[in-house]
This record gives structure tokens, sequence and C-alpha cells, in this order.
């Protein structure tokens, strides 16, 4: 047993952080002890946008279920053919995404212009990684997000008639999101957009798109299964459930929740009306920004927005688990009203936002479907690392490898600095 593990059972984990000072976990009353100072942590802000738990022991480790002995066993381990069974997923899903869709395959940027106002903005308070080129220290560039706004952008840039549509390999860095065995800083998602009608923004149409979406993540998994003996889940439709409802059935629950109950019961499920307020002022579900989804409109059934997730359930993770996110998008009018609710009006003035308001940029839907989150649930993968190259825990990396769950390209040496101060610090507390 490593040092890691005799800590675990000593109920101590010591932390590095950015700057080098030492914060140290006491899982036995689930508090955390942290000598760095204030204006360092995270604000509140962030801190409201997510579940992350930072009060317990390696908060971003899966279920323990999965680290007990024999609890988990990798479906693909040798490395050379995991890589192999990553791409069969990621090409079959993009040619089924084209072929279902009426997509055609276009290049992306890596960067774009913070006063454009073409980068996603999430919920609103996430940082984006921004630096200037050398030569031109007063231009601010931001690694987007998502491409959400640029897609519709590139349907006007690109001339692409009613009923076609883009979709891009997208990469992109997300420093303020969770790390843990579903998140990761680094995204890679098929960021698409189809360009549609005035008349094509209804529910009718949302639905027909979330099932020609669901049938390439369908046909992918059933590909998957036979070609490497995994076990399939995926019922062969989707059913729709709008957080309107489950908010009347479900009262006391919270969004994570209710959509656990709604994915154990459907096992495939679109979950529609993403975004906005409850009158308590509270999130009706979870955040959105104002200006690619439309989450206000009133839809026939009476519930509100004609956007959402496609949600699965993961029997190995005994979860909710999301593959995509998407909808129909904001016209002038409902961008207009959104910014206003959202309080961000002087957003108008982007060019991004001027295109769209003066009617130069096409009605659409579009979405992003998650690559690394596709295989992890595919290859039935325990945590995300172990599809993609990302950074998580040092810790959490070395207490994981020695629990059979390896994640790509960690844990093998010791170069990062952080994983130093934190070796350093273990063989002291157990000296």
């Amino acid at each position: 047993m490593t040092k890691f593990s005799n800590l675990a059972l000593a109920a101590v984990v010591v932390l590095a952080t950015g700057n080098g000072v030492v914060s140290a976990f006491a899982p036995s009353t689930t508090s955390f002890v942290s000598t760095t100072r204030a204006s360092q942590a995270p604000s509140s802000s962030l801190l409201e946008a997510t579940n992350f738990d930072r009060t317990s022991l390696m908060p971003g480790l899966p279920p323990a279920a999965l680290l007990e002995d024999g609890g988990y066993k990798s479906t693909i381990p040798n490395k050379l053919q995991k890589e192999e069974a990553l791409s069969l997923i990621k090409t079959t899903l993009e040619n089924k995404l084209k072929e279902n869709v009426n997509l055609l395959h276009v290049s992306c940027p890596m960067f774009v212009t913070k006063a454009s106002g073409f980068n996603d903005n999430l919920n609103g308070i996430e940082r984006p990684a921004t630096f200037a080129p050398r030569d031109f220290q007063g231009v601010k560039l931001e690694v987007p997000f998502s491409l959400a706004k640029w897609k519709r952008w590139a349907l006007h840039y690109y001339e692409v008639p009613a009923g076609q549509g883009i979709v891009t390999d997208f990469r992109g860095l997300r420093c303020d999101d969770d790390i843990d065995f579903t998140h990761s800083l680094y995204v890679d998602q098929f960021d698409w957009e189809k360009h549609i009608t005035a008349e094509d923004r209804n529910v009718d149409y949302l639905k027909d798109t979330v099932k020609a979406i669901y049938k390439a993540f369908y046909d992918t998994e059933q590909l998957i299964g036979k070609t490497y003996g995994i076990e399939t889940e995926l019922p062969s439709e989707i059913t729709f459930v709008s957080v309107d409802d489950l908010i009347k059935e479900y009262p006391d629950a919270t969004a994570k929740e209710r959509e656990n109950i709604a994915t154990k019961q459907h096992k495939a499920v679109f979950l529609m009306g993403i975004g906005g307020m409850k009158p308590d002022g509270t999130l009706r579900h979870d955040g959105r920004a104002p200006d690619y989804d439309d989450w206000t409109t009133i839809r026939p059934d009476g519930g509100q927005g004609i956007n959402g997730d496609i949600l699965v359930w993961n029997s190995l993770l005994d979860q909710s688990f999301e593959l995509s996110s998407m909808g129909i998008r904001v016209n002038a009018e409902v961008l207009e009203q959104q910014l206003e609710v959202s309080g961000c009006t002087e957003r108008k003035e982007f060019i991004w936002h001027k295109m769209l308001l003066d009617g130069t940029l096409p009605q659409t839907i579009g979405g992003g479907v998650g690559q690394s989150r596709t295989c992890q649930f595919m290859l039935k993968c325990a945590h995300i690392g172990e599809v993609q190259h990302g950074w998580y825990d040092p810790v959490e990396v070395d207490f994981l490898k020695e629990k059979g769950i390896n994640l790509l390209g960690l844990g093998e040496f010791e170069a990062d600095p952080a994983a130093k101060v934190l070796q350093d610090s273990l063989t002291a507390l157990e000296a």
C-alpha cells in the first residue's frame, strides 16, 4: 500500500494550492482547513455555479463502489486498443450526425477576440482563458467555452442555405469547471448549428432534431458494443420530459435529483426548457446564457423554453449523465427579452449581437455533443480522464491508479511542481 492510501486511512490528505501553499483536508470532520489567503479563493459567484463539494475528501473521485476491490474493471485495458475505440466512436458519431441532421464539417477557431462577443458566456460568471498576442498587447483573445455564437455567424459566412448546417471538431478550455470524474478543464465536442426558417422555431421541429441526434448516439453505441463486446444500454427511442413537469412532480428535489429520477426511469430523456428563474428568484433547473438558446418562449403545453439536454442513465456511475446540450436559438425579439431579464443589455453593442438584432444572422437550431462524455459512457469508464488527456488532482490520480483506474498520460511521473509539493508534504507526514 503506498503513501496515498495510507494517508487516506489516516484521514488526512494534503493538497497543494496554486501558490505552493499547502492545505489539508480532515475528512473525519468533513472540514476544509486552508492556509491560503481568502483573496485567492474562488469568488462566491463561481462557487454558486457548481455542485462540487470542496469539504469532502478527494471530491473528484468516482462513486465509492467503484473504488472497492473488484469494483471496477476497464472494458479495454490495452491503451492502444482504447485509442482505436475512441477514434471509432468519434468518427462514427460525427458521420451519423452529418447524415441524420444534414450537416457539413467545417474548420473552427481556437480563439476569438473579446470585443467580438463571439464567446459563449455559459452561466455568465466563468472566466475564459485569455491572452494577448506578443506584438498586440492591447488585444484580448479568448479561448472559447463553446462555439454557440460563432457557429451561427459561420452559417452566414459560409452562406449555408435553410435546411442545412455545419459541424465542427471543437476543442476548448473551461478553467472554472469542476475537476472530477465527469468534468474536465478540457472540452472536446462536436459543435453543430443548422439554418432553419422562422416557421421552424417550434417544439415539433426541436423534437424531430433531438430524435435525429439521439439516433446518432444509438447507432454508434450499437457498433461499439458489437465491435468490442461491450453491453449496450441505450433504448431505441428517447423520452421527452420538461423541467416544468419535473418541478411540479418533485418540488422538493434538487435539479440533479430530478434528472436522476427521470433518466433512471426512462434510460434516455430530452429534458426540455433549461434556463431562467423560478418566481422565488432561484434557477428553474440550470443556468443558460441569454444570447444563444431560447429559454423563455412559452410552449403549447404551457411550459417555458425550446431547448434542453440529452441525458442518459449511466448504470456504472449510478447517475444521470449528460451527452448533449442543444436548442432552438434566440431570434431578435427573444434576445432583447433575455438580455433584459439577465441584466446584460450592454452586450447589444457587441458585433455578434448587432448582427443578430439587425437580421444579418439566420434563424438556427444548434448544440454541442460531448466527445469525451460519449466515449466515457460507451466504453463504461469510471473517470473521464480515462478517455482524454487532461489534468486532475495529483493526489486523486495516484489514488485512482492504485484502484486500477488509470488516467491517460497521468500518474506516470512527477513533473508537475504541484505534485512535487504534495509528495514532499505526504512524506513528511508519514515520517
